[in-house]
C-alpha cells in the first residue's frame, strides 16, 4: 500500500494546516482505534503522550475523541519523552501508543506517531493499513461502548525510575558537573530530575516550557547555548536533548560536540570489548560518517546500515538480533533498555564511561577522525519531484564519477519536509565542496 500522510516518522507538519489539524487527527484516532481493536477482548487501551508545545492540547483531545468513539480506553500520560510511551504501552498492556510532537521541529509544527502493543513504533504496513482507513467509512461502538479517559499522574514518576535503573548501581554521578539542556521540551522535569537523584551537580537549562519556545536556541539542534553555559559553569559534561528527548548530543568540558555517530562509537567498542554487542554489529543509517565504519571495522565491528530514520534502525534491530544501534543526528537505540530512541539514557551511558574510566569528556567525546561531510538541503515544491528532472540525474551522475573511490554521495528526500537533502563525504574538502554545490544548485534551478 502507497502511504500519503505517514513519512518516516509518523504524520507531522505545521498545527492546524493539512495534515495537523484537529478534525484529522480525530479520524487518525479513530481508525487506529477500530485498527487496534482485539475482539473479545474485555478492554482496549491506548496510551498517549505529547511534548510541550501548545498545539498538543488541541492533538490530545481530538485523538482522545477519535479513539473513544471506536470503543478505546485512552490513558493519558501528559507532557512526557517519546520512550516513554513506548515502555508505558507495555507497561499498561495498552493495544497501541501515541506520542504528540515533531521531535527537533520548531513549536509551530506538531506530529502523530504510533507504537504497537510491543512498544515499539509501527512498521509501514501497519501505518498503510491505518491511512487507507482514514478516508473509508469507520464503524462507531454503540453508545454504551463508548471509551473512557483517564490521567495517569505518576507516567512520569514511572519513566524516571525506569531510566535510573539503566545506571550501573556500582555507580553514582557524584563529583561530576552536568549541564542538562532540556530543549524547553518533554524532558524538563525528568531529565534533571534523574540527575540530581544519581548524585550529579545538576546545572538546567531549557527548562522552562511556555508551548512556543520548544527547541528554540536550544537542545540538540542547536547546542551552541549549552556550550556556553558548561564553559562559563566550569561544567564535566553537558547533555542535550530534543524536543521529545528521543535524540542527545554531548558537549564535552571545553564546549565540543559529540554527535550521534561518535557516541555509538564508544559504546560499540565498549560493549563489544565486554561481550555486550549482539552480533558484534552496530546498526546505523546510510547518513554515519565513513569514519565510523572504519573505527569499527579495526575493532571487529560490523557496520550495518539503513535507510533513514530510527525506526528503519530498529527494525534492523530486531531482525537481526542486534542491541545497539541508531542515527548520527543522535538517537541511540539501546534495545538492552528500551524500545525506541531515549536521550537521556543514552546521556547516562556517556556518564558511566566517564566514571568507570575516569577520563574526562573530552578524551571519550571522539573515538574516531570524521571523514569531511557536507549536507545540504533544498526546499521544493509539495507535489513536484526535482529528482527526476534529466538535469538533476545528469549532475548527480557526474558528482557519482567524481567521488569514485574516494569518497561517497547521498541524495533523497526528507521524510519529514519538502526538502531534498544532498550529503556528500570526501578526504578531498575542496572536491567535496565542488560536487555538493553543483547538485544542489542543479536542484534549486529545478525546484523554481
Amino acid at each position: 500500500m502507497t502511504r500519503k500522510l505517514f513519512g518516516t516518522d509518523g504524520v507531522r507538519g505545521r498545527a492546524n494546516t493539512y495534515p495537523m489539524t484537529a478534525d484529522l487527527a480525530l479520524k487518525i484516532g479513530a481508525a487506529a482505534g477500530r485498527h487496534f481493536r482485539r475482539d473479545g477482548s474485555p478492554a482496549h487501551r491506548v496510551v498517549i503522550g505529547k511534548d510541550t508545545r501548545l498545539s498538543g492540547y488541541m492533538f490530545e483531545n481530538a485523538l482522545t475523541a477519535g479513539f473513544t468513539s471506536t470503543g478505546m480506553n485512552v490513558l493519558l500520560l501528559g507532557p512526557v519523552p517519546t520512550p516513554a510511551v513506548g515502555m508505558m504501552v507495555r507497561s499498561m498492556r495498552a493495544d497501541v501508543g501515541v506520542m504528540i510532537s515533531a521531535s527537533h521541529n520548531p513549536h509551530h509544527d506538531n506530529g502523530i506517531k504510533f507504537f504497537g502493543p510491543d512498544g515499539f513504533k509501527l512498521n509501514d504496513e501497519a501505518e498503510a493499513t491505518i491511512e487507507a482507513a482514514i478516508s473509508s467509512e469507520i464503524t462507531p461502538a454503540a453508545s454504551e461502548n463508548i471509551g473512557r479517559a483517564k490521567r495517569i499522574d505518576d507516567a512520569l514518576f514511572r519513566y524516571v525510575e525506569r531510566v535510573k535503573s539503566t545506571f550501573p548501581q556500582d555507580l553514582t554521578l557524584e563529583g561530576l558537573k552536568v549541564v542538562v539542556d532540556c530543549a524547553n521540551g518533554a524532558a524538563y522535569k525528568a531529565a534533571p530530575t534523574v540527575l540530581w537523584e544519581l548524585g550529579a551537580e545538576v546545572i538546567p537549562i531549557g527548562v522552562s516550557p511556555n508551548g512556543k519556545n520548544i527547541n528554540d536556541g536550544c537542545g540538540s539542534t542547536s547546542t551552541q547555548l549549552a556550550a556556553e553555559t558548561v564553559v562559563a559553569h566550569g561544567a564535566d559534561v553537558g547533555i542535550c536533548l530534543d524536543g521529545d528527548a528521543d535524540r542527545v548530543m554531548i558537549i564535552d568540558q571545553t564546549g565540543a560536540v559529540a554527535d550521534g555517530d561518535q557516541i555509538m562509537a564508544l559504546f560499540a567498542a565498549r560493549w563489544s570489548a565486554e561481550g555486550r554487542l549482539a552480533g558484534d554489529t552496530l546498526v546505523a543509517t546510510v547518513m554515519s560518517n565513513l569514519g565510523l565504519e572504519r573505527f569499527l571495522g579495526d575493532k571487529g565491528v560490523a557496520l550495518h546500515r539503513t535507510s533513514v530514520g530510527d525506526r528503519y534502525v530498529v527494525e534492523a534491530m530486531q531482525a537481526g538480533g542486534f542491541n545497539l544501534g541508531g542515527e548520527q543526528s543522535g538517537h541511540i537505540v539501546m534495545t538492552d533498555f528500551a524500545t525506541t530512541g531515549d536521550g537521556l539514557q543514552a546521556g547516562l551511558q556517556f556518564l558511566a564511561e566517564m566514571k568507570r574510566t575516569g577520563h574526562v569528556a573530552s578524551v571519550l567525546r571522539q573515538a574516531f577522525e570524521p571523514v569531511p561531510q557536507l549536507l545540504k538541503n533544498v526546499r521544493y515544491e509539495v507535489g513536484s519531484d526535482p529528482l527526476l528532472d534529466i538535469r538533476v540525474k545528469d549532475t548527480i551522475a557526474s558528482a557519482e564519477a567524481a567521488l569514485m573511490g574516494k569518497g561517497r554521495l547521498l541524495i533523497r528526500k526528507s521524510g519529514t519536509e519538502p526538502l531534498i537533502r544532498v550529503m556528500a563525504e570526501c578526504e578531498d574538502e575542496g572536491e567535496l565542496l565542488r560536487v555538493v554545490d553543483a547538485i544542489v544548485d542543479e536542484v534549486a534551478s529545478v525546484a523554481r
